[in-house]
């Protein structure tokens, strides 16, 4: 594990351990568990009201894999592979790219109710276990089947944010220019856009140099790759 890596595993530990204490102390004060509660997501978007509704259920048909009541731990990131080829062949980008990404994201800890208290934390953080911002996703769902879903469903359902994450890399791709420059590869720049966003993968994209975090992002991604083939390659 590279150092900067486990530097970030460490530093999330103690995340966890405060968050868990802070949670607990939510709970036991009466504070609010519905979905959502205080949400909110990139600079310029509206924040979600809170609600104790239930989200409205989805029509299309899950894919194969862990579904989102199954107790399982969601931080292991193999066991999605199913859902990573559905979604990816679907969405039309390659399984391995997505599969890669989820590694990439494994950083995080990915229980609902750990996501949850970090965002009474940092309203604006990612959810799910592709960590997808809300204005990212509101904006991905936008004519899709799953356009009926909701941003708060993230953390309990890993297939609909690998579904969500699915379409947005389609989507980074088509902003693409058929001519590339810098030596980078289109998975390659996908992988920075959904990391550093669509404006920053176009500059690369023209042979504008990616800076340290976006560097180390993609040598994480080439560190994942072989990872993730296995994957896919026993998921198919």
């Amino acid at each position: 594990m590279p150092a900067a890596q486990s530097r970030r595993r460490w530093g999330w530990a103690v995340v966890v351990a405060a968050v868990l204490v802070i949670g607990w102390t939510v709970q036991h004060q009466g504070g609010s568990g519905s979905a959502g509660a205080g949400a909110g997501g990139e600079a310029g978007a509206t924040a979600a009201p809170s609600t104790s509704a239930e989200p409205s259920p989805s029509t299309r048909t899950p894919a194969p894999g862990p579904s989102a009541s199954a107790s399982l731990d969601q931080n292991d990131t193999a066991l999605f592979a199913p859902q990573v080829v559905t979604y990816a062949r679907k969405a039309g980008i390659d399984p391995q790219l997505l599969m890669a990404i989820l590694y990439n994201e494994s950083y995080k800890p990915h229980d609902p109710s750990f996501q949850r208290s970090w965002q009474r934390i940092k309203p604006d953080a990612a959810f799910g276990i592709a960590n997808m911002h809300k204005a990212a996703f509101d904006e991905t769902k936008q004519g899709r089947d799953f356009a009926d879903r909701n941003w708060n469903e993230l953390p309990d359902d890993p297939g609909l944010a690998i579904e969500a994450a699915a379409y947005f890399l389609h989507d980074l791709g088509k902003q693409l220019p058929s001519q590339l420059s810098g030596g980078h590869t289109r998975d390659e720049l996908m992988a920075l856009g959904y990391n550093t966003g669509a404006g920053n993968m176009r500059a690369f994209a023209r042979g504008v140099k990616p800076g340290p975090q976006a560097q180390t992002y993609l040598d994480t991604l080439h560190q994942n790759w072989a990872k993730a083939g296995a994957d896919v390659k026993a998921a198919e």
